[in-house]
């Protein structure tokens, strides 16, 4: 039996990287509460900074 892979829309993540950003939580505390790994939280945080300093970032945009 295979596991299916979780996927996230764009307003999750922006949700989830405004938690960390705006509201000073941790990557840990947030991933806890969210039941999410680590590595695919700061991939989108990653992409979001890339996004908001005018850099082409990987996949799918987080911000319209």
């Amino acid at each position: 039996m295979t596991k299916n892979r979780r996927t996230f829309d764009a307003a999750f993540k922006l949700q989830v990287v405004r938690m960390i950003r705006a509201q000073g939580l941790s990557v840990a505390q947030v991933c806890r509460d969210q039941h999410l790994i680590d590595s695919a939280v700061r991939r989108w945080l990653a992409q979001y900074d890339a996004e908001q300093a005018g850099q082409a970032g990987i996949g799918k945009a987080l911000t319209p």
